[in-house]
């Protein structure tokens, strides 16, 4: 149990399952209970990893993953700066990175055989001892066994640290289960406890009902059991334009909008419209010949329209689209690839943009059990 100057370690068994929005919301509680917190990610990620995530017109000027002194030391991940400014943490409240996972570093780490945490873990230590009546909040790499080079996996920070771990996890079916068990079985009675996400809502009254009860028998206690969010997975227009390489022909200021969802405009313009009625912020991805089809798209809830192939848009599609203020982005690629790198990106981005955070912080309250955990934890947090 976590005595004062507590910390939490939140992870999970898969990249990009929740980590970021469960540290938001469960830190908000904290605060609002007037808890002392810090946060901090230990294992840094890398702007190689972003790169080869994003392509090869990957520009690391325009998204910083991580701050760096002049001589090279690492500072904030940009994912903790961002959760300190939506939380208004001070500096102070922000913990630096103990290492920063790239190819090039992690192949000097194997080679070497340099496979511990080194002079970095005693630095987080030295920190953790000066936060009393604190709760710091880690966030750590994106799966159980990510971070074992640098020593920084989460069962070795757990158990380096006697940590109690919370994990979120997403799940579609008992099947999902299966992590759930291998990370129980490296942990222990560290795992305090999960947080389930992503379940489709017609599937959320079953699973509370028969799944949850099965894991918490099977000694996995679930504080909570959160809705897939379209929000959450969206994406904003200016990155779908920069990862399919897309040349941006109006409404450059609207960049900023929020794609939920994905349509392809390949049917005839009766049933496109009928079909465009039914779906909310998408992205709708037809031929750049199809002008029948782009029209009625600009007349439903879209928030980017995306032409493919040969050819350009008539002057027309240009105006009309200026007038409702959607952005017009021409690709060179077919439609098949433009979906497939559309897909890819849905779900798979950070949490990074401030109406993202909010909703977060707002869905975790609505339905995570944090009293819960107050109690299982022993959590310094004011009565």
């Amino acid at each position: 149990m976590s005595e004062p100057g507590s910390v939490l370690l939140v992870g999970s068994c898969e990249p990009f399952s929740g980590k970021s929005a469960l540290v938001l919301g469960l830190a908000r509680h904290l605060i609002n209970k007037g808890a002392q917190i810090r946060f901090g990610k230990p294992l840094g990620t890398s702007e190689e990893a972003e790169r080869k995530a994003a392509g090869p017109d990957f520009d690391p000027s325009s998204t910083p993953m991580a701050e760096r002194t002049p001589t090279g030391e690492l500072l904030l991940d940009a994912d903790v700066r961002f959760v300190g400014e939506i939380l208004g943490l001070s500096p102070d409240q922000l913990l630096p990175c103990l290492h920063l996972s790239d190819p090039s570093t992690a192949r000097d780490r194997l080679l070497s055989g340099d496979l511990d945490a080194g002079l970095g873990l005693g630095r987080l230590q030295a920190q953790l001892g000066t936060g009393i009546d604190q709760i710091t909040l880690l966030e750590m790499a994106g799966s159980l066994s990510e971070g074992l080079l640098y020593g920084l996996s989460l069962p070795q920070l757990a158990h380096q640290l006697q940590a109690p771990v919370v994990l979120v996890h997403p799940w579609s079916d008992a099947r999902s289960a299966d992590p759930l068990l291998e990370a129980f079985g490296q942990l222990g009675s560290l795992l305090a406890g999960v947080v389930l996400n992503g379940v489709a809502p017609e599937t959320m009254a079953g699973l509370l009902e028969a799944e949850v009860p099965a894991l918490e028998r099977l000694g996995i206690p679930v504080f909570g059991v959160m809705p897939r969010s379209p929000l959450l997975r969206s994406v904003t227009v200016e990155e779908l334009a920069r990862r399919l390489e897309a040349r941006v022909l109006c409404c450059r200021e609207r960049l900023d909008l929020l794609v939920e969802t994905l349509s392809i405009g390949a049917m005839n313009v009766n049933s496109a419209m009928e079909f465009f009625r039914r779906r909310r912020n998408m992205a709708v991805v037809t031929g750049a010949d199809r002008t029948d089809i782009q029209l009625a798209a600009l007349e439903a809830s879209t928030q980017c329209l995306i032409l493919t192939g040969a050819g350009e848009p008539l002057p027309q599609l240009i105006s009309r689209a200026e007038e409702l203020d959607v952005p017009l982005l021409k690709v060179e690629h077919d439609t098949l690839t433009t979906v497939e790198v559309i897909e890819r990106t849905f779900g798979h981005m950070r949490l990074n943009e401030a109406v993202k955070a909010t909703y977060a912080v707002r869905l975790v309250a609505e339905h995570c059990q944090f009293d819960r955990l107050d109690a299982r934890l022993r959590l310094p947090v004011p009565a």
